[in-house]
């Protein structure tokens, strides 16, 4: 959204470049059965972000492996199971000395309270090996968002409460697209850049919102993404290597774009004015994807852009650092 009218309960600089995370990796190793693992994940996050845990699984013997590592992680809230998630390979050369390298991404809602205790347990089997597990800390750091009123025009209001069959179809069909995960889709795991040069953000991911319709009834939602303020016109490219799943004019947000990254991760661009790629293609990082625009729900010209994991919206900014250990050791 653009132009709007903001309460806020911690202050966020609209005109500022966004500061980007220090990413922090915490190494741990365990003995398994028939192998050895050492894990890289962030062992702290605030909610909106994501946990990644990487590992390596070395076994004992020299043969080559002909069993694949199956592997979940899974977040706990109070010792209870709250979500969980499949890792992935992510270095198949490897396999044939008897390594097999994983990733896995979870992610953490903006509901998550501070208040609760969190941590993670990783079940696998390996190498042959009966079903093992290990718990690994976790703590979760406490974050504010920003609270927003946007009093919407005649047809904003229309969009925001169209309960039409098209639009319930193309919310099914985007949901459809975001629950896909697929293990042996993995474009990148580069860290993501921003989709415009632009650094002037009209709204922030999470922020809380409450829409004020010209009926004067209201309604509360969050914010998936990041707004940028810029032109109409303005170049939008691809965050990072990936595949087109969507390409296409939405009655909500317009000229869109939906890219998959990796298994279950995606990227989301929205309001455009026009479009360069179609459904099925590939792209590389810094690939224009189209012109920024204001079609859709948009009450000014800017660029809507979200990040999707397991369908969950999390925080664009985590994914622009190192969220893969692409440069960490084991």
């Amino acid at each position: 959204m653009h132009n709007q009218k903001k309460i806020c309960t911690v202050f966020l600089a609209s005109f500022c470049f966004a500061l980007i995370p220090a990413f922090s990796a915490a190494h741990l190793s365990f003995e398994g059965k028939n192998c050895t693992i050492n894990l890289i994940y962030n062992d702290s996050a605030q909610p909106g972000d994501a946990v990644t845990a990487r590992m390596m699984l070395k076994s004992r013997e020299h043969k080559k492996t002909t069993q694949n590592t199956v592997a979940v992680i899974e977040l706990y809230e109070n010792k209870k199971k709250i979500d969980s998630s499949q890792f992935f390979f992510v270095n198949q050369k490897v396999k044939h000395l008897n390594v097999q390298e994983l990733l896995a991404f979870i992610p953490l809602s903006t509901y998550l309270s501070t208040d609760k205790e969190y941590s993670f347990k990783i079940v696998y089997t390996a190498f042959g090996s009966d079903v093992e597990e290990f718990s690994v800390p976790f703590k979760l750091s406490e974050k504010n968002f920003t609270n927003e009123t946007l009093d919407l025009d005649a047809k904003n209001s229309a969009i925001k409460t169209d309960t039409s069959p098209a639009r319930a179809a193309q919310i099914e069909k985007l949901n459809t697209i975001l629950e896909t995960v697929e293990p042996s889709d993995v474009y990148t795991l580069k860290p993501f850049i921003s989709p415009v040069q632009s650094t002037r953000r009209t709204a922030e991911f999470g922020d809380r919102r409450t829409y004020t319709y010209t009926s004067g009834r209201n309604s509360v939602t969050v914010h998936y993404g990041i707004d940028f303020g810029v032109p109409e016109g303005t170049v939008v490219s691809a965050c990072g290597d990936g595949r087109v799943v969507m390409a296409e004019n939405r009655i909500s947000t317009g000229w869109s774009v939906v890219i998959e990254h990796a298994p279950g991760l995606y990227s989301l661009y929205y309001h455009m004015s026009s479009l360069n790629v179609k459904e099925g293609q590939s792209v590389k990082q810094g690939d224009k994807l189209g012109l920024s625009g204001s079609t859709g729900l948009a009450t000014g010209p800017h660029l809507h852009w979200e990040i999707r994991l397991n369908m969950c919206a999390v925080s664009p900014d985590f994914f622009m650092s190192d969220y893969a250990y692409t440069t960490e050791n084991y």
